[in-house]
């Protein structure tokens, strides 16, 4: 099969960056990023690359070289499908907010009508990818789709799970540890493979691109994020006994990296881990591991999950207790993205310890570098309504933040300071000289363990 065009269906944080590197590596093909965000769409092709949808660290020099070259974005979804020879499916997979399976399964919505969708419009053999994280088994939930609404047409659905780390995303696509793609057991399937591995061979390394059936490689996706999740609930749980121990965190997590068997990478303790996946799959995880009557595996990887939700509200509950009275008090919250280098704020530790703050009467200043103002007015409102606060009440809670344009800005007449987000700025902060020079100094709650000078009065960190 010659493959002369691919599309990708998901302009968001896998689509865009994963087009964007392929594009960059085979310029031969012609590749196209399609959603049904028109706004999102316009983002990707703002005249300004500092407008793109997505912050990525290097994004903007590969966008630059290949955008209207080989690399398009569009919301002509039809037409992309109707011309390409690949289609991956990069769509959004929530967790369930209703029906079976609610706050555990994977809401396979998207994937359905994208299905329906790619079945509807297509007139040639087309290959399916996977990229969404996404159960075992939906691979075969997919082919049935597109069997049902277009039985002239042969599709072959392929399984290739992304394995990106938001703020490393390029790294992570150029210096891939694996490329893990999955198909069935037939020639046509066979074939399939083939023809997404032809792609990545361009800077990939052969031995790093594994072959496996395809619910190996759904899986694998799930236990991966899984596996990472756990390590940070493991540090984070340590860290609660350090502080009644007097062991100290950070002394305990180099000892334990030093290990060759365990190694440095996710012991740093934190508030608790956030972004788009990790908490989304070992949920599914869970649900899965029910459904198959594996009870005390999904109770297993249900603690992960416990104790990430202890932590904020650990966190949160220290910084009550030392303010005593937070009421109409002014806060400072440093970082709103869930971690550096990203401007991505789903399931960050910020949103749900200033939503408890913001309810025990306290004002928030809030400053992050890279998170747009409206996503974090955004973000708030969203848990706020979740939670059953009438539009009247929100209104009135959103009234106790303000937005800072700077660090310093967010200091000013803070009774306390609340570090969230490991941002460079606020490690390289000349937090001495601002310990010394403020007057009455307030309380710091470093949930990232930034600070690294000791002797700070009226100071608390995660773990020490």
């Amino acid at each position: 099969m010659k493959i002369r065009q691919i599309c990708c269906i998901g302009a968001g944080f896998v689509g865009g960056p994963t087009m964007s590197v392929i594009a960059h590596e085979c310029p031969n093909l012609r590749v196209i990023v399609v959603d049904s965000n028109s706004d999102k769409i316009k983002s990707w092709n703002s005249k300004s690359l500092d407008n793109l949808p997505v912050y990525e660290p290097g994004l903007k020099e590969i966008i630059k070289k290949t955008r209207n070259k080989n690399l398009f974005f569009s919301h002509k979804i039809d037409e992309a499908i109707l011309n390409s020879d690949i289609i991956f499916m990069a769509v959004n997979t929530p967790t369930k907010t209703s029906g079976k399976g609610k706050g555990f399964a994977a809401d396979l919505t998207n994937v359905v009508e994208c299905t329906k969708k790619i079945a509807l419009v297509a007139k040639s053999s087309k290959i399916i990818v996977e990229k969404s994280t996404l159960p075992v088994k939906t691979a075969e939930k997919i082919k049935e789709i597109l069997t049902l609404y277009n039985k002239e047409t042969n599709f072959d659905v392929v399984s290739n799970p992304e394995f990106l780390a938001e703020g490393t995303a390029i790294e992570n696509l150029y210096k891939s540890d694996r490329v893990l793609i999955g198909g069935e057991n037939t020639i046509s399937g066979k074939k399939a493979v083939d023809a997404i591995v032809s792609i990545y061979k361009k800077w990939i390394p052969e031995n790093k691109i594994l072959k496996t059936n395809i619910w190996s490689s759904e899986l694998a996706k799930l236990a991966s994020n899984a596996m990472l999740a756990q390590r940070i609930s493991s540090i984070n749980s340590l860290s609660a006994l350090c502080e009644k121990t007097g062991a100290s965190i950070q002394e305990i997590s180099k000892a334990i990296g030093m290990d060759s068997r365990i190694g440095p990478e996710f012991l740093e303790a934190s508030v608790g881990f956030g972004g788009s996946c990790f908490k989304k799959d070992i949920l599914n995880l869970v649900y899965l591991a029910r459904f198959y009557g594996l009870n005390e595996v999904a109770d297993y990887w249900h603690g992960v999950v416990k104790i990430n939700d202890y932590q904020m509200k650990r966190f949160t509950k220290e910084i009550q207790n030392k303010l005593k009275n937070i009421n109409d008090k002014t806060i400072s919250i440093l970082g709103w993205a869930f971690k550096k280098q990203t401007n991505d704020s789903r399931e960050s530790p910020s949103i749900y310890v200033s939503k408890n703050l913001i309810e025990s009467g306290a004002n928030l200043k809030i400053y992050d570098p890279m998170v747009p103002h409206h996503k974090i007015i955004s973000d708030l409102q969203n848990l706020f309504v979740i939670s059953g606060y009438k539009k009247k009440q929100v209104k009135k809670l959103l009234e106790k933040i303000s937005i800072s344009k700077s660090l310093e800005e967010s200091l000013i007449k803070s009774s306390a300071i609340v570090i969230i987000t490991n941002w460079d700025e606020f490690l390289n902060f000349n937090w001495e000289n601002y310990h010394l020079t403020n007057k009455p100094k307030p309380i710091i709650f470093d949930g990232r363990n930034v600070i690294k000078t000791s002797g700070f009065d009226n100071m608390y960190s995660l773990g020490n």
